[in-house]
């Protein structure tokens, strides 16, 4: 019997200590790590709030969000104070020096332009904050959240598809899914010759359609169903994202964790199903290498074949990754764009009309070519514009691996820095007194010359492999419009910009449409 007590008593030890370990964990984790970082900062006049265990600020951060976000705003307005609330909250008590609490782990706000670039430019240093919660990571990933080896090898086998030689074969499949709307519009029209119509799903409905052509060569209707399945996840993951996540919380069997796991198989699955005809048809010798797919497949066997294993190029659920994180991106980064552009035009009839006299000018009446997008120099300036006022993305987050070395501060490990993009775009000291009025001849001379830090698509080895993609679109698409239409403002139209996982208008884009 002495030989079962000694295996009882070593069981209840082991256990003890297995307790006592991860009690030890999570202690640290949630208050002696916290209180020791938020030490270290202070220490080098950072100022913010004190730590709260666990939640941090994310009480205060969506409670701020929420009372902004419940009032619309005028065309006058800054925009800002709607949609970084607690940003600019925390900017005001604590100094520009400050961090906030995203949960356990401090976030130190970065204003300084030099020291922007420079933690976009050491993309090895500051890395994207690691994903932990299960559910977040089911948002489409790709080339966005990969990092050093990987990111490289991603990149390389991707690029051939942005050439901007490949885009140009693209501009056919832009015109066509813009004209699909424009038929649209011009059936709405009354007797009168105009309109009054929500442009937004219209826009989405264009960039849709463009990315599904674009990238896997088939129509909307086909890939309607991915596009309304990752809108739903989307939303759904960013309310996740609101709540401090607490190790094994993304695994419960919630009604959320169900429905965005189930879209994830869903969209999986419909893209497998495209790769698989696309694989099939080029082993037949019917290889289609003018959309995104074809062309990454084919860097991706060439990648293979150069090097004699498969190690160097993508597995499929690689390349499933990327063509989600294709159908997301290419869809809303462009459609926001637009739908910004159209407001602020109807805004602005003299800059609507110079836009609109360039487009006729360089086009006429035949149909969009790479030389004449090349040529829309007003067009450019005004997309510019919008971006720099109406960035899709508010802000980026990078995550800080080792302790590194910032200007005058020195980061401890672990901590984050925010790179506020909106702010830094509309920064009065750079951009002048006049910084949230829109001006596009800011642009007249480039980017380079605007005067300001301009990164609405990042910067530095890490720019976005889709900006001109994107633009090209863009330009594309507002030049066809505005040779149809002319733009105003309904009196319906409610001015609501709302942050999320991009920016768009809470209430719609309700706007009068006049037949040219």
């Amino acid at each position: 019997m002495q030989w079962i007590y000694s295996i009882v008593a070593a069981a209840c030890f082991a256990s003890v200590v297995i307790f006592l370990t991860y009690a030890w964990r999570l202690l640290n984790w949630a208050y002696l790590r916290p209180k020791q970082v938020e030490k270290i900062l202070r220490k080098q006049g950072l100022n913010g709030n004190s730590y709260t265990p666990v939640s941090g600020d994310m009480k205060e951060m969506v409670k701020t969000m929420q009372e902004a976000n419940s009032k619309p705003i005028t065309l006058d307005d800054d925009i800002k104070p709607r949609l970084q609330a607690f940003l600019l909250k925390t900017i005001h008590k604590h100094g520009k020096d400050c961090f906030y609490w995203k949960g356990p782990t401090p976030v130190i706000v970065i204003t300084e332009a030099e020291l922007i670039k420079e933690v976009l430019n050491k993309s090895s240093v500051y890395e994207k904050p690691k994903v932990l919660n299960p559910v977040v990571r089911m948002f489409p990933q790709g080339l966005f959240s990969h990092e050093k080896e990987k990111w490289a090898k991603h990149r390389k086998i991707i690029n051939p598809a942005f050439h901007i030689e490949k885009l140009k074969m693209m501009i056919p499949a832009f015109h066509l899914s813009c004209d699909e709307v424009l038929v649209k519009w011009e059936r709405l029209v009354s007797e009168e010759g105009w309109c009054e119509v929500d442009v937004y799903p219209y826009l989405e409905s264009v960039t849709s359609d463009a990315i599904s052509r674009t990238a896997f060569g088939s129509s909307y209707e086909e890939g309607r169903r991915v596009f309304e399945l990752q809108k739903e996840q989307a939303a759904l993951i960013f309310k996740a994202m609101q709540s401090v996540y607490i190790p094994g919380s993304g695994y419960l069997p919630t009604k959320r964790n169900k429905r965005i796991k189930q879209i994830y198989e869903e969209v999986r699955s419909n893209i497998r199903g495209l790769i698989d005809k696309r694989v099939e048809a080029m082993k037949a010798g019917e290889a289609i290498n003018t959309d995104l797919l074809g062309l990454m497949l084919e860097s991706n066997f060439q990648e293979i074949e150069q090097n004699g294993s498969s190690k160097f190029g993508l597995t499929m659920d690689e390349i499933i990754e990327e063509c989600r994180l294709f159908y997301f991106a290419g869809q809303e980064t462009t459609s926001t764009l637009l739908v910004w552009t159209l407001i602020l035009l109807s805004r602005h009839p003299d800059w609507q009309a110079k836009a609109r006299d360039e487009a006729v000018r360089v086009f006429g009446h035949e149909n969009p070519t790479p030389e004449g997008i090349n040529r829309l120099k007003i067009v450019t300036m005004i997309l510019h514009e919008v971006l720099r006022l109406y960035s899709p993305v508010l802000s980026l987050e990078r995550s800080v691996g080792a302790e590194t070395r910032l200007g005058r501060l020195t980061l401890p490990a672990g901590v984050r820095v925010l790179l506020p993009v909106m702010l830094a775009q509309q920064a009065v000291g750079t951009w002048g007194e006049n910084a949230v009025e829109f001006g596009p001849e800011r642009f007249s001379e480039g980017v380079t010359n605007a005067g300001g830090l301009f990164f609405p698509f990042g910067w530095g080895p890490r720019i976005c492999i889709g900006q001109n993609f994107a633009m090209i679109e863009a330009k594309l698409v507002l030049s066809m419009m505005l040779m149809c239409f002319g733009f105003e403002l309904s009196p319906s139209y409610t001015h609501a910009p709302v942050g999320g996982l991009t920016m768009r208008p809470q209430h719609g884009a309700h706007l009068r449409l006049r037949k040219l």
